[in-house]
């Protein structure tokens, strides 16, 4: 009996991938001369604000991507505007705290051709509380407090789509219609995967409501359902076919091994720090989102295109 031999792949647009990786690395993808910094006047009585949020984004962005706190984002941000040959003003650091509870943030996306493929994960990162070592040696109650991520990524760009956080204590499949509610209603879906602890009549409604294929693994012992609904029909075409081909055989006809780019894309998160800096979950909600915007603004640049060659 011969041995198994993993499959080789060749990345194809290496040339341009390595520009991309080269770009990523600049900091004019991320501050742009001709960008509103100023804010337009609301017409409305009181204060104005003085910056636009597209200024606000920008500096929190190189916060984000540099890891440094407010007053050496503000430093920093000076620094560049000087070089730029800018007289603009730059927002002080109690400036950016104010505005990025209520920051609108834009997370851009050339989007896919033809039907989207929408592939759903979460996971948790760290909000509060010493780490793993420091409360093992010392012991006793510690505050550890966790927020969980939930995205969902094009999976042909893997670019990210929808993004949610909640407390640890919200579960997977109750955030599922979230994310499909971000993604607009004249939007195709193609399918929506995720893995078996989405597997509940709240998903399968919801994604049968957007005229969209499931691909969901059916729980081991998963019974079929009795009440006749879209989402239920699917579901248990699903756990029949399950039985019939087998779990593994299942997943393989029906693609589900593609659900591991977004779990490639929560480790990405993740490389921008395994924790929030900010401790209002407002502002935690908009430093996740700069991040998925930061992502994004990586896969825009460029992303490897491999083939299969042995």
């Amino acid at each position: 009996m011969s041995s198994w031999i993993p499959t080789k792949y060749k990345t194809r647009n290496w040339a341009e991938y390595n520009f991309s990786l080269k770009m990523r690395g600049s900091l004019s993808i991320w501050f742009d001369a001709g960008m509103t910094w100023e804010a337009v006047p609301s017409g409305r009585r009181g204060r104005q604000q003085a910056y636009s949020d597209a200024a606000i984004q920008a500096c929190l962005t190189l916060k984000v991507l540099f890891g440094l706190p407010l007053r050496q984002t503000a430093g920093f941000v000076e620094s560049l505007l000087k070089l730029a040959g800018l007289n603009w003003s730059v927002p002080d650091f109690s400036t950016l705290c104010r505005r990025q509870r209520t920051l609108s943030v834009a997370i851009p996306y050339k989007g896919s051709t033809g039907p989207l493929h929408l592939l759903i994960d979460s996971t948790g990162i760290k909000a509060e509380g010493e780490g793993e070592w420091n409360a093992r040696k010392h012991g006793g109650p510690k505050r550890r407090l966790w927020r969980k991520i939930h995205i969902g990524i094009d999976e042909q760009t893997l670019e990210i789509r929808a993004v949610e956080v909640t407390n640890s204590s919200i579960g997977d499949a109750p955030m599922l219609p979230d994310l499909l509610n971000q993604i607009p209603a004249d939007q195709e879906l193609g399918s929506v995967t995720a893995d078996g602890a989405y597997d509940t009549r709240k998903c399968y409604d919801a994604i049968a409501a957007r005229n969209a294929h499931a691909v969901i693994p059916p729980r081991k012992n998963a019974k079929l359902w009795k009440h006749d609904t879209p989402g239920a029909r699917a579901r248990n075409e699903a756990v029949r076919a399950s039985k019939y081909l087998g779990s593994a055989l299942w997943r393989q006809v029906t693609g589900y091994h593609r659900r591991s780019r977004v779990e490639t894309k929560m480790h990405c998160v993740k490389l921008l720090g395994q924790r929030l800096s900010a401790r209002d979950f407002d502002r935690q909600v908009a430093e996740i989102q700069i991040r998925a915007a930061i992502l994004n603004g990586f896969t825009a640049l460029g992303i490897p295109k491999t083939e299969a060659v042995g």
